[in-house]
């Protein structure tokens, strides 16, 4: 068991593995992929004061080693999700957290106090700006820290982590989230225009990696790292840089059943590995379950995987 924060409102996470923000959806819409369950928590898409729609023209621009999203943050604010998904969010097996988009502290403030009245959420996740300063960073942190007596997860940018680390602890932060996925620019082939938007890949990982380390030797609050984890190796290699947990995000698109085999892993779940066997040997479809067997039964060409599944 993990514990994030202190006294009765601490975050207990059964599980060092937690959904990211954005890439689960709002509640159990990724339920028929993956055993949620097997997740230490999960946090909601970003939610807002106020409702959002999705940003217009290109979404998704493949890229180099990664996926540009331009989304919008789109969502029917935060006293609808709530209306929508509360009685979801007790029911799900495993902790939920809140996204909150720190727009303005009154507003990320109003959003937490409305998050709070809840019994199902477990902590609330602040998502800010990337140019935010380190004043600014601050003053949010305190306006939730003021309006709930969840726990906080400050998810700080990529480019400012290491900047804006100590004013999110100043501010009353119980964990810190390093990294939000970083912004990028890119040429979309069909219309041939520029769209910006958060940056998803592997190659990630390296700079998350660097920020933790960074930000492990500054600060004491406990670090969930963030970016690029695409199998249970790179998940290690975060909790070995300083983290206490870890966050997955487009893996859950490319390939769900990972996010459970990464779960399994670091939950200490695996089975007995054979003496002497290397990494690569033994992470391969270890940790399947019967959920993902029937998945695999019920494709449009089912194959039998080389490797005994438990029943």
């Amino acid at each position: 068991m993990i514990d994030i924060g202190s006294g009765k409102q601490s975050l207990q996470l059964s599980n060092p593995v937690i959904g990211a923000s954005g890439a689960f959806g709002f509640s159990n819409e990724y339920a028929r992929l993956i055993d949620l369950s097997k997740l230490g928590a999960l946090i909601t898409n970003p939610l807002t004061l106020k409702p959002r729609r999705v940003a217009s023209g290109t979404h998704v621009v493949a890229v180099d080693s990664a996926v540009l999203i331009h989304s919008g943050l789109p969502n029917p604010g935060v006293h609808k999700v709530y209306q929508q998904h509360a009685a979801r969010w007790k029911k799900m097996g495993t902790a939920v957290i809140v996204h909150l988009v720190a727009t303005t502290p009154a507003e990320v403030a109003e959003c937490a106090m409305v998050v709070d009245r809840n019994e199902g959420v477990a902590a609330i996740e602040i998502g800010v700006n990337d140019e935010v300063t380190t004043r600014e960073m601050k003053k949010m942190v305190e306006a939730v820290r003021n309006a709930t007596h969840l726990p906080i997860l400050a998810q700080l940018p990529l480019n400012s982590a290491f900047q804006v680390a100590g004013a999110a602890e100043d501010g009353g932060a119980d964990a810190l989230v390093v990294a939000a996925p970083p912004r990028g620019t890119a040429r979309d082939p069909i219309s041939g225009l520029f769209v910006g938007g958060r940056l998803y890949g592997p190659w990630l990982k390296a700079m998350g990696l660097r920020a933790v380390g960074q930000i492990a030797a500054k600060c004491k609050l406990p670090i969930i790292g963030a970016g690029g984890i695409f199998n249970p190796l790179d998940a290690r290699d975060y909790i070995d840089a300083g983290a206490k947990a870890v966050q997955v995000d487009a893996v859950a698109w490319v390939n769900p059943s990972m996010v459970e085999l990464i779960a399994r892993d670091l939950g200490g779940l695996e089975k007995t590995r054979v003496a002497g066997a290397y990494a690569d040997e033994w992470f391969p479809g270890i940790g399947e379950t019967a959920a993902m067997r029937s998945l695999l039964l019920a494709s449009p060409n089912p194959v039998q995987p080389p490797f005994k599944l438990p029943d």
